[in-house]
């Protein structure tokens, strides 16, 4: 796969997908589900209800990419609370959900704002 740093952003289908679908059955929910550009540089990110499999489509100059990532043991963290159906990440917070952290119970500090300084 090609590094995630390459693309512009990140499009996560937050409902589970059935992992038996290949870049057709993947490429009609983008598309359904308004996910974004299509053949555009991004990466369309699924995963199905165990939660143990992840697939990644994404469109490479000629032709359509599907990588795959398994995991033997743990699950990938996943959006359960979010109110839209598609999730948009940051290659950066892409790269850390293939890690197993859960970019969503991460919180950086609070952006501060001063009238003046003392």
């Amino acid at each position: 796969m090609k590094s995630p740093k390459e693309f512009k952003g990140v499009f996560l289908h937050r409902d589970p997908v059935d992992m038996r679908k290949a870049i057709n059955g993947l490429s009609v929910i983008v598309q359904e589900a308004g996910m974004g550009d299509l053949m555009g540089p991004y990466l369309f990110v699924f995963c199905g209800k165990r939660r143990d499999v992840m697939k990644v489509l994404y469109f490479d100059r000629s032709g359509f990419a599907l990588w795959q990532k398994r995991l033997e043991k743990d699950k990938f963290p996943w959006p359960k609370k979010s109110s839209v159906e598609n999730v948009q990440l940051s290659t950066e917070q892409f790269t850390w959900l293939l890690e197993g952290y859960d970019v969503w119970k991460m919180k950086p500090h609070a952006e501060l704002k001063f009238e003046k300084v003392c």
